[in-house]
């Protein structure tokens, strides 16, 4: 063999021949091995799932599922199938918050004080203007010039863009189940529907649309669970009559009371996976209300393949927090013991009391 030169100033092999005996066979694999290090795709699988609640969270996006990753941020409830001393509240987190409301009632005492109120295009009689004491006083059943719950609208034809608008004022609100008008006799008045909002320019539908005047008190009732600043009533279509005097709107209400149970649970919906699962992962949000969670105490994870015949139970362990005062958890690589391909999450709360322990799930990410 001949033999190597080095170009030293140059720092290259420039001529030469190496020892063939020294090249032969392979190198061993043990050796390649030992030297390599193993790859670890949590890190990435972590971030993905943190890039996912992040962007569910900005955008307001309802749960999702790819091929290998679900999200649910708490959006509405399609991402929860059962729940047990839990519930999700519209501020888009699941606690171990009951909620129970009282009986719907109409109230009939003298709201003008708690109520301002304002209308558009409704053209009233001048000696009987509209304001909070025409509408939502204590007047009786045959207006006269002094009492104080009566109003006469002018004959005019009936749009949307009529509205007699109540408000509460800013910070108060009720949860409103059913509305009456009430006038001194049969007339028809149009066409109207209830309505509510919460900042005044978005309004929901509350009732079907009735007939203003179709009887001496209109009663309509709805149901809801949502409380609203603002209550309105808008035309739809008709006239209105100048013959009865209108004597006013009551509203029935209801309230809501949150009990925060020791313990509870709930289950994510179950999701198919392409093919079977025999190990999965989760990174979810939390935040605690009150006091602190403890992680695997107060709030423990359990993965199922099996639509939830089985479960697993994670160990979380923290990551750095997903922002103020939200933080994340995450378990990578759980072993599934029955594999399958029907995926589902548990989350369960225990130790809660209400203003010295409460934990809130802001969303999950569940890898499989």
């Amino acid at each position: 063999m001949g033999i190597i030169k080095r170009n030293f100033a140059n720092n290259i092999l420039s001529s030469g021949t190496f020892d063939a005996t020294k090249l032969t066979g392979d190198i061993p694999t043990g050796n390649l091995s030992a030297n390599a290090p193993a790859f670890d795709d949590n890190k990435i699988v972590n971030d993905l799932s943190t890039l996912g609640l992040r962007v569910h969270t900005q955008e307001n996006l309802n749960a999702s599922n790819t091929n290998s990753q679900s999200v649910d941020v708490f959006q509405d409830d399609t991402g929860i199938d059962t729940e047990t001393n839990t519930n999700r509240n519209a501020s888009e987190y699941v606690s171990s918050e009951s909620t129970s409301f009282s009986t719907p009632s109409f109230i009939t005492s003298d709201q003008s004080s708690v109520y301002s109120l304002s209308y558009a295009n409704f053209s009233i009689d001048g000696a009987y203007p509209l304001n909070a004491s025409a509408a939502l006083g204590t007047g009786n059943s045959h207006a006269t010039s002094g009492q104080t719950w009566f109003f006469t609208p002018n004959a005019q034809s009936v749009s949307s863009d009529m509205r007699i608008v109540m408000d509460l004022g800013s910070g108060n609100s009720k949860i409103f189940t059913g509305a009456r008008q009430i006038q001194e006799q049969i007339n028809n008045c149009g066409t109207w529907v209830w309505e509510a909002s919460n900042d005044g320019s978005n309004y929901t539908a509350l009732s079907s649309n009735f007939t203003w005047g179709a009887s001496t008190t209109v009663e309509e009732t709805w149901s809801n669970d949502t409380a609203y600043r603002y209550i309105r009533v808008k035309g739809v279509s008709g006239s209105t009559s100048s013959s009865p005097w209108q004597y006013g709107f009551q509203f029935q209400t209801k309230t809501e009371t949150l009990t925060v149970n020791a313990t509870g649970n709930f289950t994510g919906t179950t999701i198919t996976a392409p093919s079977s699962v025999s190990s999965m992962g989760a990174v979810i949000t939390y935040q605690d209300q009150s006091g602190t969670n403890a992680l695997n105490t107060d709030i423990v994870l359990q993965l199922s393949a099996d639509g939830g015949s089985n479960y697993t139970t994670a160990t979380l362990t923290a990551l750095p927090d997903f922002s103020s005062g939200i933080k994340m958890a995450k378990v990578n690589d759980l072993a599934i013991g029955t594999p399958g391909t029907q995926l589902k999450y548990k989350i369960s709360f225990a130790n809660q009391s209400s203003g010295s322990k409460e934990a809130r799930i802001r969303g999950v990410s569940l890898n499989y």
